[in-house]
């Protein structure tokens, strides 16, 4: 085993018996060998330009999607992938195809995975920066198959992206020079910008535009459904099918945002947020004491005392927990979920049950008060705002982001999307003229939103977009994050700050060139940063 694609693998450089994210290491061989089969699947699907074969290029990003840490745990799950990748693969017929074994290697079983360890995992590319920038490629392309599967499900398709995602694959199975993979991670970055604009179309025509929403903390005296993850169609299937239950559901991590969108918050048994984000599930979903759905990423190895009423869905997964499948239309029936919830106790309040908080905050309801924020600006009572976007996570070094938070001058105002957000968006840092201090823009594909809040301000002070006081301290975990970083970069954005430490998987080549060409550095100590970051 050897894994480093997300920020807390072992020592800072590899987990290589278990990963830190409770995956052990047969079923990492299963993913390795799932990617592995996906290459060769996209590099004959390109060279016999087969553009229009069916579900190929969907079927790619939600294989991508199962990969991400914290998805799927489920080796069974993960072989039926493996078995489905490699049956397209082999009816592809063209004469063009890649010599390349990724092409024509056929998995028998779990033995046949075990012993190929050596060609299918990351270690198998010996440059250390060409493997650097495929790997950097493969994860901004998960974060790309991650957001373009929400966007799909709703039913917003795009042919150009599929096929940058099949092309950008194979071309990690391609001899490319260091400068040529370097142009491809940027192509990424580029098509990630796209595919969050796809999506948040996507959200905002399924579920109306968000609007600034306040939500409790607090829990209420019925029983519960508590909802995790990203997937807004989940939890508005939910929310219909239990509107006459007797029972309330909560949001929970990367799900609050769903509280500032019409047509969910409509329903007046979506009773508020319960918890943080996913590094304290464990906890929280023991002290629910209703079922749980895990939707999307974000589900970690669960305590005994909750499994029994742990689901999850979509293309979430792990072993003993049951799993709600979509119906052949894209229904799921959630009566299991619903009956036990009328047989639990109510939620028990948490320490950090309370405060409310504040989200919606999206581009869109942001430029409604486009003329208030300009104003505070020009007044003076806006002089910085700082992009804290990004991912929580378990490390004791993420108090950082909350002294930062607490830190900041009161003339600055945070733009955030993610759960990074739960590290300060409890602290009293109130608002400057109404505007909140701390402007939740959603979950981390809504990163989008800050940039489109970001060009306006520019167009409207007639700078550029590295010219206004915005500064970035960004915080990362898996590879949703990388993909947002890319497209950031993309866009021109430079002078990014990124912890809580850099990733494992960039070479000091790499490195280097992030640096020279982007001004991307590390975040250091509170004072340092914060000299840099908010100059007086």
């Amino acid at each position: 085993m050897f894994c480093y694609q997300c920020q807390e693998t072992t020592k800072g450089s590899g987990c290589t018996v278990t990963g830190v994210c409770g995956k052990d290491d047969v079923t990492g061989a299963y993913q390795d060998a799932l990617i592995y089969l996906l290459k060769g699947l996209a590099a004959k699907n390109i060279s016999a330009k087969k553009e229009d074969q069916a579900d190929v290029g969907l079927l790619v990003a939600e294989s991508l999607f199962m990969t991400l840490t914290n998805v799927n745990f489920d080796k069974a799950a993960i072989w039926d992938r493996i078995t489905e990748v490699t049956r397209l693969r082999d009816a592809i017929k063209t004469d063009n195809c890649p010599a390349h074994d990724s092409c024509t290697v056929i998995f028998k079983n779990e033995e046949d995975i075990l012993k190929n360890v050596s060609k299918t995992g990351v270690l198998a590319t010996k440059d250390e920066d060409i493997r650097s920038l495929r790997e950097l490629l493969i994860y901004g392309l998960k974060g790309i198959g991650a957001y373009y599967s929400h966007a799909a499900i709703l039913g917003q398709n795009d042919k150009e992206i599929e096929l940058f995602i099949q092309a950008a694959l194979a071309d990690t199975i391609r001899d490319l020079t260091v400068p040529d993979m370097i142009s491809k991670v940027m192509e990424c970055g580029s098509m990630g910008v796209k595919v969050l604009a796809l999506l948040d179309a996507a959200n905002t025509k399924a579920y109306g535009d968000p609007e600034i929403t306040t939500v409790s903390t607090v829990p209420k005296n019925r029983p519960g459904i508590l909802v995790t993850g990203h997937d807004l169609k989940d939890l508005a299937m939910l929310l219909e099918q239990s509107k006459d239950a007797g029972i309330d559901i909560y949001t929970h991590g990367e799900m609050l945002p769903a509280h500032a969108y019409p047509e969910l918050k409509k329903y007046p048994h979506l009773a508020g947020n319960y918890g943080g984000s996913w590094p304290y599930q464990k906890e929280e979903f023991e002290s629910f004491n209703g079922p749980v759905l895990v939707t999307t990423n974000c589900i970690v190895p669960p305590r005994d005392s909750y499994k029994e009423r742990l689901y999850t869905t979509g293309l979430t997964g792990f072993p003993g927990i049951a799993h709600i499948d979509a119906k052949p239309d894209g229904s799921k029936d959630f009566s299991v979920l619903i009956n036990q919830a009328k047989t639990c106790s109510p939620p028990k309040p948490l320490s950090s049950s309370g405060p409310n908080l504040i989200t919606g905050c999206a581009h869109k309801a942001v430029l409604s008060i486009a003329d208030t924020v300009i104003g505070a600006i020009r007044a003076g009572d806006i002089k910085r705002f700082v992009v804290m976007a990004g991912c929580d996570g378990r490390q004791r070094d993420r108090a950082y982001y909350t002294d930062f938070a607490r830190a900041l001058p009161q003339d600055a105002v945070i733009l955030t999307a993610g759960c990074a957000k739960y590290r300060y968006n409890y602290l009293p840092l109130g608002d400057i003229g109404g505007i909140p201090r701390v402007i939740d823009a959603g979950q981390c594909n809504d990163s989008y939103s800050l940039v489109v809040i970001a060009k306006a301000l520019a167009e409207a002070f007639g700078v550029g977009i590295n010219d206004l006081p915005v500064s970035y301290n960004i915080a990362w975990y898996e590879q949703k994050a990388v993909l947002v970083l890319l497209a950031l970069l993309s866009l021109g954005v430079k002078d990014i700050t990124l912890g809580p430490k850099l990733p494992a998987f960039v070479s000091p080549t790499v490195l280097k060139v992030l640096v020279e060409q982007f001004g991307i550095a590390p975040n250091t100590t509170i004072e340092a940063d914060m000299k840099r970051l908010c100059p007086a």
